[in-house]
């Protein structure tokens, strides 16, 4: 049985590695780690050990100690409960809230300098507001939706990207801070944010009918996918 995959894009790699317990999952770790730090030497290659983190993946409630040790170089890896691998925050029980949250917090920014430039009679046109909008903050929110969709059953979650929604939709409708969120998106013309997630998922799941390897925003996918819920190490360089 495979107990290690790894996951490469540009200079960035993931490496996970399963079993059926803590220590396992250590030792594994460790063995495989060596290798690498063995075949860098022989190459010449250069790992970073400063810049890698390792990250325990459960759900499971553990009654071992978590604490994990692993080396690269020779040297122990800080351990994480989150980490960023291309653009989307990965935690350590793939409950996304960390992504969520940081997505929001972004939009939040966004949206705040967007309307120092767009007051009522003066300022930054509603086209303009448009462009930004579809451009920028759209992209933004639904960014590796697919990955994450699964986090947007919670409430608390669905109602932070509508607020987000809520804010730009009223710079770019000019109208009264308690107008609704449903008149919002028809004032503006914008489809409102739940559904539109719903729409990247669905669009994506056309374009790739099966879950690939390509290393891109599927890639957490099927790490996800293929992860046992024992647990596992997930190593970031």
């Amino acid at each position: 049985m495979t107990r290690t995959k790894v996951v490469v894009f540009a200079d960035d790699l993931i490496m996970a590695i399963r079993g059926d317990s803590v220590r396992a999952v250590e030792n594994y770790s460790n063995a495989e780690l060596s290798k690498i730090t063995l075949g860098s030497k022989n190459n010449r290659i250069i790992f970073n050990e400063t810049k890698s983190k390792v990250m325990l993946v459960s759900r499971r409630k553990w009654r071992e100690q978590r604490n994990i040790t692993v080396y690269l170089n020779n040297k122990p890896l800080k351990q994480v409960t989150w980490m960023k691998y291309l653009g989307i925050i990965i935690d350590h029980k793939f409950r996304f809230q960390e992504h969520i949250n940081y997505a929001a917090e972004i939009c939040a920014k966004l949206i705040y300098n967007l309307s120092k430039m767009a007051k009522l009679s003066w300022g930054i046109k509603h086209p303009v507001i448009v462009t930004i909008c579809k451009g920028a903050i759209l992209p933004l929110l639904t960014y590796g939706a697919p990955v994450w969709i699964d986090t947007m059953k919670y409430e608390h979650n669905k109602q932070k990207y509508i607020r987000e929604q809520r804010l730009i939709n009223i710079r770019m409708a000019k109208v009264y801070r308690n107008t609704s969120s449903k008149a919002l998106c028809i004032l503006t013309g914008m489809t409102p944010i739940i559904i539109k997630l719903a729409e990247a998922v669905k669009c994506y799941n056309i374009k790739e009918k099966t879950v690939s390897l390509s290393f891109e925003l599927n890639s957490n996918v099927e790490l996800k996918q293929w992860l046992h819920p024992a647990g596992a190490v997930t190593i970031k360089k």
